[in-house]
């Protein structure tokens, strides 16, 4: 290791290191924070959502309505079986004001789109866009879902698989 340069070595490196740390310090570069998370009580804005049929959900579409928006992947056995309860949360709810949206996070939508037309998921569902990543911030797992009402304030957020029961209980909000 004694070839080895190190800014510790050399004085006036060490002190232009620091003065650039303390800049960007000042100016939140040097250590950025992770997204947030979205929690109770925090409001989400829908905007126009292109579905993976290629229609778009529109912010109209969705007014009044409490919204089960659930994350998945096509790989996640979790997914799976919550997507099947999410079903039959779509059957007993069709013509309230509740609708339930997925929103892929699968990395080849191909993968995603034969997903939706294998298991006939009867719910609208896309994949997930950048800036829905950013709105929804950093996950702790999947499934992951979150209940808004239709304002969009978050008022129920689960991550992993949810047991059948609690899914269907989920119909309260279309009440």
């Amino acid at each position: 290791m004694k070839n080895t340069l190190t800014l510790w070595r050399f004085p006036n490196l060490r002190i232009i290191a620091i003065r650039l740390f303390m800049v960007a310090m000042i100016v939140g570069v040097a250590a950025p924070s992770p997204a947030q998370a979205l929690n109770v009580g925090d409001t989400l804005k829908l905007g126009p959502i292109t579905l993976m049929d290629g229609k778009v959900l529109t912010p109209e579409d969705l007014a009044g309505k409490h919204i089960v928006l659930q994350i998945w992947a096509s790989w996640c056995p979790y997914c799976h079986r919550q997507n099947q309860n999410l079903m039959q949360l779509a059957r007993d709810t069709k013509g309230s004001n509740l609708v339930v949206v997925g929103l892929s996070i699968d990395k080849d939508p191909k993968a995603a789109a034969q997903y939706v037309q294998k298991h006939g998921l009867n719910f609208p569902v896309a994949m997930m866009t950048p800036e829905l990543d950013r709105a929804i911030g950093k996950r702790k797992g999947i499934p992951e879902l979150y209940v808004l009402d239709p304002k969009g304030k978050v008022l129920q957020k689960d991550t992993g698989e949810m047991i059948d029961l609690d899914v269907f209980e989920l119909d309260r909000f279309g009440k």
